[in-house]
């Protein structure tokens, strides 16, 4: 696979949960980071994410959010 994104992260899946509409899936990169991400059911089906799976994640950076719980 090649993109022109130039944030991407190799890692492998280490937990997908499926909700009605999408599914959270939580990645630990080489780095070591865990990064978190919300994509459609439908895209967790279609690339049968499971855990252990080696994945990359590709970050927009229009897309980043960072939240901070009291």
């Amino acid at each position: 696979m090649k993109t022109s994104a130039r944030n991407q992260f190799p890692g492998k899946v280490l937990s997908v949960e499926k909700g009605a509409v999408g599914a959270v899936v939580k990645m630990r990169t080489d780095g070591p980071c865990t990064i978190t991400a919300f994509i459609t059911k439908e895209a967790v089906e279609d690339l049968k994410l499971k855990k252990g799976d080696d994945v990359s994640a590709i970050v927009k950076s229009t897309e980043v959010m960072i939240a901070k719980g009291d």
